[in-house]
């Protein structure tokens, strides 16, 4: 009976051990991903042509959307929202980035892109690609994105996005802040982008 109590004793030691050791890499990691900036490095295209990188996401804090053209309601809402939040909180547009990345690139060009924002607003940037450099962002911010087809007797004929609709919010250095949800109160959208500024 000795023998079993010194086992069971030294296998509770063991386990506490194990769950201390889990405990601190789990709070390691939270706190490896709360430092480092938000998603992945990623080589893509603006609405004007050119080159653009993750390092447009830094400098500035950052509100940053995915959607796509052919969106029939959330897409053109939360455009016209950050809109009028960010010419509130940001009249002149110096302290605030506002980008809308596609989750659509096989339809969605640049050009095509920078059109349908410019029809809203001239404080977001729109950001397109291949579909596969866009999919390895899509996945790297963490942004849930699927294809539906609108006749499912046709998977192949027109379709549309199901996807995450809100604006993620980062701060100078590119980490991640927070959310604005889809529907979200504007008054606490709005000061969810003052606290973004306070830093």
């Amino acid at each position: 009976m000795k023998t079993f109590r010194i086992v069971l004793w030294v296998a509770v030691l063991a386990c506490a051990g194990l769950l201390g050791w889990l405990t601190l890499e789990i709070t390691r990691s939270k706190q490896d991903i709360a430092e480092a900036p938000f998603g992945v490095p990623f080589a893509l295209t603006d609405q004007t042509g050119q080159p653009i990188t993750e390092q447009a996401f830094r400098g500035k804090p950052t509100a940053l959307f995915f959607g796509f053209t052919h969106c029939p309601e959330v897409c053109p809402t939360t455009l016209f929202e950050l809109n009028n939040w960010l010419t509130k909180i940001d009249p002149d547009g110096s302290r605030l980035h506002a980008f809308f990345v596609t989750v659509d690139p096989e339809r969605d060009t640049p050009a095509l892109l920078g059109a349908y924002i410019a029809n809203v607003t001239d404080r977001v940037i729109g950001i397109a690609g291949e579909p596969s450099k866009v999919a390895e962002v899509i996945k790297g911010f963490r942004v849930y994105a699927k294809k539906v087809p609108l006749d499912e007797t046709k998977p192949d004929g027109d379709y549309t996005m199901d996807h995450t609709a809100s604006v993620f919010l980062l701060d100078a250095d590119g980490r991640f802040v927070g959310t604005i949800a889809y529907g979200e109160n504007p008054d606490v959208a709005e000061q969810k982008l003052k606290n973004l500024l306070k830093g």
